[in-house]
Order: structure tokens, then C-alpha cells, then sequence
């Protein structure tokens, strides 16, 4: 991770446990595996579980015994990762031996290709990765054939390996980030809850929502934004299966993958110069403190090009769209919520007058959203000190900033000016996770640092999240972006 933000900082701005893994080899170290028998298993199976375990074991990842990885009642431990490759009849599923939803990752492997192909259209692709991961109640699906290996994940994306035998590598760049942090989607504890308290119809909320609008209809085209995976749809083995999804995903109606979100205005102060704060503070603290507190306020240390910044942290407000909804044919009244990080702690607004047959849940992404939106905050306040004639704080202040996600990747070619790429040789982590918030923030950073460094105008940042999607957030409407990334 670069060093630029402690993880004690964002642990505290954005409820991050400490004990999060952010580097691979830390992933590693945490991770424990166990390796479920089916009654059957197909001799390339044998050959790839065979050289799983041992790539496993090279990386320092622990495999358990069953006997190690179950507790007394015959469930599984939390925390343990669950392998099951081949075949398993309804009642041995291992979905029947975890404890919560949240606590153990499965992951199937199958003897056979992969249910997509190059050509498959995203939505295609997404309803048949999807649909094999409902029926087999698993999270992660590997496909394995004679020639190579897949790994498909809840996000519709798929990876793919050319050989029938995983190498270490491979284990490392791309299974080890996925099998760390599940894809859980925000939790009601994990909100203040305000129904009703966004006000859509207010002046300034309008303008808003007819950015969001037209945005929208700019994307209508694009195959990316027009996925949804609806649970009914879905085919299950019993019943049961069929609850289990839908407490899993909290009530929502499917998946849909992207988001669009508008940043409100935020006045951040101007940061401090350490060495002139008049405070003594040694490097060890500044890289393992959560907060410095300097005249009876509290700051966080930010290093941008090797010399030390204190930044007050500012409350921040995102409108964005709700999970699940059409995002090409939106209904503003219905399909916007607003969510408010300050002093650690997320508020979530639903539209007034919302109808009882309306589920408005936040997007899976709203902890990344959040980071975006308090690393805008951040850059404001440096940027004011240290290049005061750039206007990134003042459009910050006056108008805000928007974000877009979606899960493709643009041409460099493309990329509007002012707007610094980061994020690619970061771990592939999925939407939802600590980490991916920890990358969000402290890539912002790194893409000041390119815009410093080459005396570039800084108006925004391209976050490459790897086997995932891209995240552009900056001074230009959602609309503006939406035509620059569709060649409007």
C-alpha cells in the first residue's frame, strides 16, 4: 500500500478494522483453508487440487483437516475458507455447515469449461456466472479443463489461466485477494438510518437528479450499465437455497453492477505544514497514528512527496444510486439515496414520499464511495496549500464532484485531462471490501502525486480496480464523463 495514509487513519475514518490485511503476503499468512471430499472427483480435479494444496503451502497459506476447520457441532469455523471441488448432492453442500452468511467463503470447483465464452455479451456472461454460483451455493466457481483454468466471481468478472495446474503465482496475484475479504453488502448496523430525509424535490437535489438522468440515458447503450441479475430469476435446488440468497444479499432484488454518484459541495480547510505546526512528532507516530491532535482539533498525517501534511477531516455527502436499481432509466424520487460519512459514522437518507413496494438499499460500493469522496476532502485541503491557483478546491467548494463505476475498463487514450490513473497493480480485491475502500483513498493520493510531479492541473483520478471495473471521479458532471467514456 503506499504509505502515504496510515492504516490507523483510515481505520478510524472509515471503521476499517485494524487487523485488515491490505498486502498479499499478509493475506497469505491469514488465510486458512480446508479442502471438502466429494464422493466423487474426476482425476484432473485430483491433479489441480493437488497442485492448489501445494502452491497453498508454498505461500505459507495454512490447510486445515476437516476435524481443524469444524467446530464441535460439526459447522465450520469462522473465517475458514471453504474448498469443495467435484459433485455434492443437495444435503452436502457446504452452504448447510456455516454457522452465518458472512463468515466463511466457498469455493466450488468443476470439471468442465466455463459457462461463457469471449463473445458473450455482459449481461450473458453475468446471468450464467450468477446462475451457477446460486445453484451450487458457492461464491467463487473455478472451471478447470485440459488446457486451462477460470475463476468466476459474484461481480461477473472471470480470469482466466492457460495451463490444467495452477502455478504459485497465479495463486498469489489473483485467488489469494478474492478468498480474503468476501463480498458482503452493508449491513443495517453499519448506518444511521434516516427515512425520508433526503429531499429529491429541494432546488439544488433537482439539479442534481437531471445530471443523473441524462447520464443515464448516455450510457443506454453500453452493455456494461445494463446488467441486472434479478434472485426470481434464478434457478435453486430447493426452497431454502432460494431464503438463503436473498438474506444474503439483504433483501435486494439481484444484482446489478456500477453506480453513478454526485460528491456535494465541501469547503475543506487548508492543510498544515507539519514543520510548521510547531508540534514534535516522530515518523514511527505519524505512520501509526490514527489522529494528531494540534490545537484542540484533530488531524490526519498525509505524506504527499515525501514531506508531511495534517489534513482536518470534513463531513462529506454523496448522492448516489441505490442498489439494484436501473441505472440507464432512472426514476429520481425512487432510485437516489443520499449517504453522509462524519466523524467515522455513515448516514443513510432514502427519499421522502418512498413507496412501501421500493426497497432502497445502498450500493455494495458504499464504503469505496465514501473514500472517494473524503480523498476529495483531502486533496482540496493540500492543494490549497501547496498549489493554491489549481482550481480542484474551489469547483470542490462551489460545485462538487461526481463518480461513475462500471465494471469495464477505458482506453488510456480516453482518459479526460487532468484525470490520473492508479489502482492496476493493486491485489484484485472484490466491491465491498475494507480493502477496496483502503485502495480507493490511498491511490487518490498517488494520483495527486502524478499530477504534482509532472506540474499537470489536477481535476480527478481513474481508480483501475483489477478483474473488477473502473471508478472515475473528478470536477466533470456524470454526464460529462458518461460522454467521454462512450465516445458521445
Amino acid at each position: 500500500m503506499s504509505n502515504s495514509i496510515s492504516l490507523a487513519s483510515l481505520g478510524h475514518l472509515l471503521s476499517i478494522p485494524p487487523s485488515t490485511p491490505i498486502e498479499t503476503g499478509e493475506m497469505c499468512k491469514r488465510l486458512q483453508l480446508v479442502f471438502v471430499q466429494a464422493e466423487t472427483r474426476a482425476p484432473r480435479l485430483q491433479c489441480f487440487i493437488s497442485s492448489l494444496m501445494n502452491a497453498c503451502k508454498l505461500l505459507g497459506i495454512r490447510v486445515l483437516s476437516e476435524q481443524e476447520a469444524c467446530r464441535a457441532d460439526g459447522k465450520f469455523k469462522p473465517g475458514v475458507v471453504v474448498i469443495v471441488p467435484g459433485t455434492f448432492k443437495d444435503e452436502q453442500l457446504a452452504i448447510n455447515r456455516v454457522s452465518t452468511l458472512y463468515d466463511n467463503i466457498i469455493v466450488g470447483i468443476h470439471d468442465e469449461p466455463p459457462p461463457l465464452t469471449e463473445t458473450s455479451l455482459p449481461q450473458e456472461r453475468l446471468d450464467r456466472i450468477v446462475s451457477k454460483l446460486a445453484w451450487d451455493m458457492v461464491h467463487i466457481s473455478i472451471y478447470v479443463t485440459a488446457d486451462n483454468w477460470t475463476v468466476c466471481t459474484m461481480n461477473g468478472g472471470f480470469v482466466h489461466f492457460n495451463g490444467s495446474c495452477p502455478l504459485p503465482s497465479d495463486i498469489l496475484q489473483t485467488l489469494v485477494p478474492k478468498l480474503t475479504a468476501q463480498v458482503v453488502p452493508p449491513k443495517p448496523s453499519d448506518f444511521d438510518h434516516k427515512p425520508g430525509a433526503f429531499k429529491i424535490r429541494e432546488p439544488e437535489n433537482l439539479e442534481l437528479s437531471g445530471d443523473f438522468i441524462e447520464c443515464g440515458r448516455l450510457w443506454s447503450s453500453n452493455n456494461y450499465l445494463l446488467t441486472h441479475t434479478s434472485r426470481e430469476t434464478l434457478a435453486y435446488r430447493s426452497p431454502l437455497y432460494r431464503k438463503i440468497v436473498a438474506r444474503y444479499l439483504d433483501q435486494r432484488s439481484g444484482m446489478s453492477y456500477g453506480f453513478f454518484a454526485r460528491q456535494l459541495p465541501v469547503a475543506a480547510p487548508p492543510a498544515l505544514h507539519l514543520e510548521d505546526s510547531g508540534i514534535s512528532v516522530s515518523e514511527e507516530e505519524l505512520r501509526n497514528l490514527p489522529l494528531l491532535p494540534v490545537n484542540n482539533k484533530d488531524y490526519v498525517p498525509l505524506r504527499v512527496l515525501n514531506k508531511w501534511y495534517l489534513v482536518e477531516p470534513v463531513p462529506v455527502t454523496v448522492i448516489t444510486t441505490r442498489s439494484g436499481c436501473k441505472k440507464t432509466d432512472l426514476n429520481p424520487e425512487t432510485d437516489l439515496v443520499a449517504i453522509s460519512l462524519d466523524k467515522s459514522r455513515i448516514t443513510l437518507m432514502t427519499p421522502e414520499s418512498l413507496p412501501e413496494t421500493t426497497i432502497s438499499k445502498p450500493s455494495f460500493d458504499t464504503l469505496t464511495i465514501l473514500a472517494h469522496a473524503l480523498g476529495n476532502a483531502f486533496i482540496s485541503s493540500i492543494l490549497q496549500t501547496i498549489r493554491p491557483s489549481w482550481r480542484f478546491a474551489d469547483l470542490l467548494g462551489r460545485k462538487g464532484a461526481s463518480m461513475t463505476h462500471w465494471h469495464g475498463f477505458p482506453e488510456e487514450s480516453i482518459f479526460p485531462e487532468g484525470y490520473f490513473s492508479h489502482g492496476s497493480d493493486k491485489p484484485p480485491v472484490s466491491c465491498s471490501t475494507p480493502q477496496s475502500a483502503v485502495y480507493s483513498l490511498s491511490g487518490k493520493i498517488e494520483a495527486l502525486e502524478q499530477a504534482l510531479e509532472t506540474n499537470r492541473e489536477y481535476c480527478g483520478d481513474i481508480h483501475i480496480e483489477p478483474n473488477h471495473g473502473t471508478n472515475i471521479i473528478g470536477l466533470s458532471s456524470l454526464a460529462e464523463t458518461a460522454k467521454i467514456i462512450n465516445g458521445l
